[in-house]
């Protein structure tokens, strides 16, 4: 009997057949996510090229190439001020490798012994403070680092242009702001002289009153 007994409970304690089965009830989640917008700081840009490539940076303590990350490059235009960057960011962790604007200075060459590759100095903020990087970046096909280099260069004169515009606009600001304080100075100039002539009237008619009366006792007596 001692031997039956484990089986009984067993036979008890076992769930009864369609405990198990959906009975089409749902069940609220205990916390409620609300949706976050999330910013990756390009919303006001748009973008002129976007190309798949390798990054490296040149290590000058240890006179070689590092490598900086692969990803997508792109070259962003503000839909206000006009002003291009370089942005690349790691495919995976989408951690900034490069980020700086494009100036007219700038120039981008292609890497000796190697059509796939190009070399280009940079003052880069991918770091969080401005840094002078001399990188070189690899694309998979020659046909993509043609076109990184024209792009890159076409932006360059785009914004040697845009300068030129802003320097002549300046200049022409900077002369009517001369011109405005020239004539606020010469109104000055003839209040100032206005001021004089009364003075040198009003001296003139106290001399004069200071005779008459200096006159007046002598042809009295």
């Amino acid at each position: 009997m001692s031997s039956a007994d484990p089986e009984h409970r067993e036979e008890e304690e076992a769930p009864a057949a369609g405990d198990d089965e959906d009975t089409g009830a749902q069940v609220a989640p205990i916390v409620k996510l609300e949706e976050v917008a999330v910013t990756t700081g390009e919303e006001d840009e748009d973008a002129i090229l976007d190309l798949k490539s390798k990054l490296y940076r040149f290590d000058k303590d240890g006179n070689q190439w590092k490598e900086r990350g692969a990803g997508t490059v792109k070259f962003l235009k503000h839909k206000v001020t006009g002003k291009v960057r370089l942005l690349m960011r790691q495919s995976k962790t989408l951690k900034i490798c490069a980020n700086h604007l494009i100036l007219p200075t700038m120039s981008v060459q292609e890497h000796a012994g190697n059509d796939k590759s190009c070399v280009w100095h940079a003052r880069d903020y991918a770091d969080g403070e401005l840094k002078d990087e001399l990188f070189c970046i690899r694309f998979p096909s020659v046909e993509n680092c043609k076109s990184f280099m024209e792009t890159f260069q076409e932006v360059a004169e785009s914004q040697k242009k845009e300068e030129g515009e802003e320097g002549s606009a300046a200049a022409g600001l900077l002369e009517k702001l001369s011109v405005e304080e020239k004539t606020d100075a010469e109104k000055k100039d003839e209040k100032s002289e206005g001021k004089t002539e009364d003075k040198e009237s009003t001296k003139q008619e106290t001399e004069a009153d200071a005779e008459k009366k200096a006159e007046e006792p002598a042809s009295s007596a």
